[in-house]
């Protein structure tokens, strides 16, 4: 099962080595059909202390760290969507080793 990568923003690095981030998503109200902000926050881990409060970032699943953290900052993100760059750079390193017939 392929790991979930997040985008949000960081709203809090107080803690050594965690950040906070914050995810935001839009959900259509089931009466109203008006779309919702919902957003949640999640743990985790920046290995060098790198980001601070306001960057956008990329997290990804990965095994528990610790009680709450259970997520890894890649790095800032990026205009596109999340984790499409990482998923089109994959796909476009298969179709090259397909074309030129090798193993990775």
């Amino acid at each position: 099962m392929p790991k979930r990568i997040l985008q949000g923003v960081v709203v809090s690095d107080a803690c050594d080595k965690t950040v906070i981030v914050r995810v935001d998503r839009r959900v259509m109200h089931p009466v109203y059909k008006k779309y919702v902000t919902r957003s949640k926050k999640y743990a985790a881990h920046d290995e060098e202390n790198r980001y601070r409060t306001g960057d956008a970032v990329q997290i990804e699943e990965s095994r528990p760290l610790s009680k709450r953290k259970h997520w890894i900052v890649l790095g800032a993100a990026t205009g596109v969507a999340p984790g499409l760059a990482r998923r089109r750079a994959r796909v476009a390193a298969s179709e090259a080793e397909i074309d030129t017939g090798g193993t990775p």
